[in-house]
């Protein structure tokens, strides 16, 4: 395929990301979480560990000191990339992403636990970062580190289906066609970010999983909210619980030095 010429993928940007003109500060390890509400039921696990929570950009960012970070929420796949960008930029080269999907398919419920093998492009950030292919684009994660991930949800009992998730622009326009297509180019699940986030990853040479909890589904031709079920919000729980988890699994196999200003 034939790009324009001022999409040069080897040309630096202009505006650094912020973190670049100061000295890293954060653990090796990051978390990204998607939703307020995650952030929430995150915060009481990290209150005798954590240097505090501070400002970034409009969401916060909290510096564990176990050797990890935690920051959101956000929403929507530009916003994402920028955080992403400043996290890396302030040390962290193992990413984790939490967050809330929708499921695609009848035998993916409500309350399961989805680890993305790709995403399929139906957003504008990856084309900043990544050559892709004009017919179906997609973009893809650690696989290494996606699989440390479901195994560790299977050394917590929790069972996750993998597969490609649909990482779109326009949540309203999620119409019957446009889940049928990506439906049937294997795509198991949709959400905003997480197509961009491999994108940014593997431009950064940085490593990143993504966990993601079913909280409404779309499978039967309409639309199925499930954000007030029970199932939903155990299955969140789960997701936190692991995904800490997790990231202190990773932390302690760094070597990395760790710095506690917490900027």
């Amino acid at each position: 395929m034939n790009y324009p010429a001022w999409l040069d993928l080897s040309e630096a940007s202009l505006i650094p990301p912020l973190g670049t003109r100061q000295a890293p500060s954060l653990g090796p390890v990051a978390v990204m979480v998607s939703t307020a509400a995650d952030l929430k039921l995150l915060q009481p696990a990290l209150a005798e560990t954590s240097f505090g929570s501070v400002p970034f950009f409009v969401s916060r960012l909290i510096t564990d000191s176990q050797g990890f970070s935690v920051a959101g929420p956000f929403v929507g796949s530009p916003y994402a990339a920028m955080m992403m960008e400043s996290l890396v930029a302030k040390g962290a080269k193992q990413i984790l992403i939490l967050g809330w999907c929708g499921s695609l398919r009848s035998d993916i419920q409500v309350g399961d636990l989805i680890v993305p093998d790709s995403g399929l492009v139906d957003e504008g950030t990856s084309r900043h970062y990544a050559s892709l292919d004009p017919v179906l684009p997609q973009t893809l994660p650690n696989p290494d580190l996606s699989k440390q991930l479901a195994d560790h949800l299977d050394t917590q009992g929790l069972v996750c289906a993998q597969g490609p998730v649909w990482t779109t622009d326009a949540i309203y326009r999620e119409t019957p066609k446009k889940i049928a297509w990506f439906r049937d180019q294997g795509a198991i699940a949709v959400e905003m970010e997480c197509s961009a986030l491999f994108s940014v990853a593997a431009f950064q040479n940085v490593d990143v999983a993504a966990l993601l909890v079913v909280s409404d589904s779309l499978a039967a031709g309409d639309w199925d909210p499930g954000f007030r079920r029970s199932r939903f919000k155990a299955a969140r729980q789960d997701a936190c619980d692991a995904i800490l988890g997790f990231a202190r699994h990773l932390a302690e196999t760094q070597s990395l030095p760790m710095m506690d200003d917490g900027q």
